[in-house]
């Protein structure tokens, strides 16, 4: 099996700022209350003739450049999202064309949070056993345009962005050195846009009602975030023959500074220094 690993990195986020002084005159809420409880000062949000692909290519585009190829020279592109651009065609089709990819493959993957890990490794399976050679994999959420904007349990946390990476054949010591998935359909209520698909299709009254956006329940989601996140973690250091100890850095996908502390402190990263 050959190596893989990242070449090359790309991101992007929307040039209009949403702080919290101004998420006070949105909904019933405050900049201290969402400071304490989240950590979260700012975010970013697209504007109305943006949607997720725009993101997507501007992050994709950084990524070739990082990696020092040419959009032509991809054999794949992934784009993980919850918010693509329309059921179909699939964002990564859209994506291939706007950057010039005409010899690539291209699909969307849907893992909400997970979403970009889920496609990073993959991505890496197609290199890893020879079947391609260059794979781009993208992370692109538009999560403005699924928020209730009247529910501060929500609409405070989430933002608009997109992240891209190039992946290749690396060194044998460089690249992935171990990886971990899951699932635990169990508490699929807990985060949840329940309207929209084929269980719930987004007919007028379930809009009227908000049913198309975004509900969670924080408590169950935190109390969940803290130990998958934690346990996962340890799992994923082990099966790298390595401690929690010897790593420098974790950066883990959670918007919410309470969440990232605490699953720190319980996988025992001693030596921690958390990215968000």
């Amino acid at each position: 099996m050959k190596k893989a690993g990242i070449i090359g990195m790309g991101g992007y986020v929307p040039e209009r700022v949403l702080d919290n002084l101004e998420m006070e005159k949105i909904v019933d809420t405050t900049d201290e209350w969402i400071t304490s409880r989240t950590g979260i000062r700012q975010r970013r949000i697209a504007s109305d003739s943006q949607a997720t692909s725009d993101l997507a290519v501007e992050a994709a585009r950084e990524a070739l450049v990082s990696a020092g190829i040419k959009a032509d020279e991809l054999d794949l592109i992934i784009v993980a999202t919850l918010t693509p651009d329309s059921n179909m065609p699939s964002t990564a089709c859209i994506v291939q064309d706007k950057i010039g990819a005409t010899r690539a493959a291209a699909f969307d993957l849907g893992a909400a949070c997970s979403g970009f890990v889920y496609g990073l490794i993959t991505g890496a399976q197609f290199i890893q056993t020879g079947a391609y050679k260059k794979v781009l994999v993208i992370g692109a959420e538009t999560m403005s345009r699924v928020l209730d904007w009247n529910d501060r349990g929500t609409c405070v946390l989430f933002g608009d962005g997109a992240g891209a990476a190039v992946l290749a054949e690396v060194g044998e010591d460089e690249g992935i050195t171990s990886f971990e998935l899951g699932s635990d359909g169990s508490g699929a209520e807990f985060l949840i846009i329940p309207a929209g698909g084929s269980r719930m299709p987004a007919t007028c009254d379930v809009v009227k009602e908000r049913l198309n956006c975004l509900k969670m329940a924080g408590p169950e989601v935190f109390k969940f975030a803290v130990r998958i996140m934690a346990d996962s973690a340890k799992r994923v250091v082990e099966s790298a023959g390595l401690e929690m100890n010897d790593i420098d850095i974790m950066i883990p996908h959670q918007a919410n500074t309470r969440i990232i502390e605490s699953s720190s402190k319980k996988a025992g990263h001693a030596r921690r220094k958390n990215v968000c």
